[in-house]
């Protein structure tokens, strides 16, 4: 575990977070090893696909939406088509198993974060904190 006090970014106040992956399993895991990070976590909302999670960001304030590609109903790609980018709505990192490079390329060119599946506290804290620096959101 990564201690709190020393984590980077653990002064920014805590974040709300939105989990959208179809699998309640690694939902469980992903904000499991988010509050592994040491970053400061407010609200932690779950969602099982990318309707769901559109639904909840209509109503919530997030700061920080970690998205999967693949679900039901509606893909993590297509939510976030019809998220778009703005200034302000949550920051966002796609968490996926699906590790092509052309996937990732495409998350980046849409200006989101990609994360590989599986992987350690370190690399979500890492991934967490660019996301949260990107400029132009």
């Amino acid at each position: 575990m990564i201690d709190r006090a020393e984590a980077p970014g653990a002064d920014r106040g805590p974040l709300c977070v939105l989990v959208v992956d179809d699998s309640r399993v690694m939902r469980a895991m992903i904000i499991r090893t988010l509050r592994l990070t040491g970053l400061s976590l407010g609200t932690v909302h779950e969602a099982a696909d990318g309707l769901a999670g559109l639904d909840i960001l209509e109503t919530e304030p997030v700061t920080l939406a970690l998205v999967d590609i693949n679900m039901p109903r509606l893909s993590g790609l297509d939510m976030l088509a019809r998220l778009g980018r703005s200034a302000t709505g949550p920051r966002v990192i796609v968490v996926s198993s699906d590790g092509s490079d052309a996937r990732a390329s495409q998350v980046l060119q849409m200006g989101h974060g990609f994360l590989h599946k599986p992987f350690a506290p370190e690399d979500l804290r890492d991934a967490v904190l660019r996301a949260l620096d990107a400029p132009g959101r």
